[in-house]
């Protein structure tokens, strides 16, 4: 007997598809993009990268269609995006789902990161004016706000805004455009992580002492602040996931080298 597309083969129950409105109801986007198919990437991306849509979830195209309140085919367009992108992949006869995570992944995207961060941000403590100290400043001020009240998708995005208000400050172009990636991917291992054990008011001091550095136009420190700050990231994600300790810290010079020591 000829297998049958899983879009005719799967009947899922009512209450499933408003598990699933509900989950994406707080993400989905209305606004600012010029197709559908972008509309249903916007939402579907956050969602992925939120964990909103964990790791090995099916994504059924007309539940998605429903939710989203579109046909299936910007649907289908944007899984395809979401695909080349690697947050997605098809599945024979079953349909597309959200890839899973693993230590190796994990390993390969943080020694990418540890490469390319570092750098842009020596680049922007070189060139860090007032405005980039203000926009990042405000970034972490919502970040903060979001977490006491436990908003997770607001805590992202401020999270995000913060930390490339510090790469955008570089001035490179093409720093952005291969940090971005690399960033929404490990962003999927925080949030697929236990939050238990996050220590938020140590990982917001690591924050503001990056940022500081910038401010003090410290590009040594400042790396080595980030360096420290995304290590200690990958490590609890491995150790939550049951890996091995994957990075070592580096030494923090002392504060007063930077440009503006004399000053």
């Amino acid at each position: 007997m000829p297998a049958t597309r899983p879009e005719q083969n799967d009947h899922r129950s009512p209450s499933a598809a408003d598990d699933l409105s509900g989950r994406l109801a707080g993400i989905a986007h209305t606004g600012g993009h010029r197709t559908l198919a972008e509309r249903a990437f916007a939402s579907l991306h956050e969602a992925i990268v939120t964990g909103v849509l964990q790791p090995g979830e099916r994504l059924p195209i007309e539940e998605l269609a429903t939710v989203l309140d579109m046909s299936p085919m910007p649907i289908r367009e944007a899984l395809r995006r979401l695909d080349a992108a690697g947050m997605v992949e098809n599945v024979p006869h079953r349909g597309a789902r959200v890839t899973e995570l693993s230590i190796d992944d994990l390993r390969e995207v943080y020694q990418a990161r540890l490469a390319l961060e570092p750098l842009a941000i020596r680049q922007a403590a070189m060139r860090f004016t007032d405005a980039d100290a203000k926009t990042a400043s405000d970034a972490l001020q919502r970040h903060r706000t979001a977490v006491r009240h436990n908003d997770v998708v607001a805590a992202w995005r401020a999270h995000t805004d913060f930390h490339f208000a510090l790469y955008d400050a570089a001035g490179s172009r093409w720093l952005i455009r291969l940090v971005t990636p690399l960033w929404e991917t490990s962003e999927r291992y925080r949030h697929a992580s236990s939050p238990i054990a996050w220590r938020l008011d140590a990982r917001q001091r690591e924050h503001d002492r990056i940022l500081e550095a910038c401010i003090a136009h410290d590009p040594e420190r400042a790396a080595a602040e980030l360096h420290n700050h995304l290590v200690g990231t990958a490590e609890h994600v491995s150790s939550d996931m049951g890996g091995p300790q994957l990075f070592e810290l580096r030494p923090v010079p002392p504060a007063g080298n930077g440009r503006d020591a004399g000053s």
